[in-house]
């Protein structure tokens, strides 16, 4: 996976968690109808959140990859951390 590659996969990301945070109802499909049941709000925070942390672990791929190519070393050998490492950094 290159740079552009993970720029991608944050757009789509980043797509998902807007329409996740709209008001339910009120997509183009929705008619203006907010009545979402608690299940469906419960799936829709479930999903938001595993969006959230993905974005998390590609910002986090994605400094670790130009920060190896500014120090003239090889982006591919930069990991995806896992969630519960990069979801503790302070911003």
């Amino acid at each position: 996976m290159d740079n552009q590659d993970i720029l991608q996969r944050i757009q789509a990301l980043v797509d998902e968690e807007h329409q996740l945070r709209e008001p339910a109802g009120s997509g183009p499909a929705g008619g203006g109808n907010s009545d979402e049941d608690d299940d469906g709000r419960t799936e829709r925070r479930a999903r938001l959140r595993q969006v959230e942390e993905a974005l998390d672990q590609c910002w986090d791929l994605l400094r670790q990859r130009r920060a190896k190519a500014k120090a003239g070393e090889d982006p591919n050998e930069a990991d995806a951390r896992p969630v519960n490492e990069v979801e503790g950094y302070v911003q």
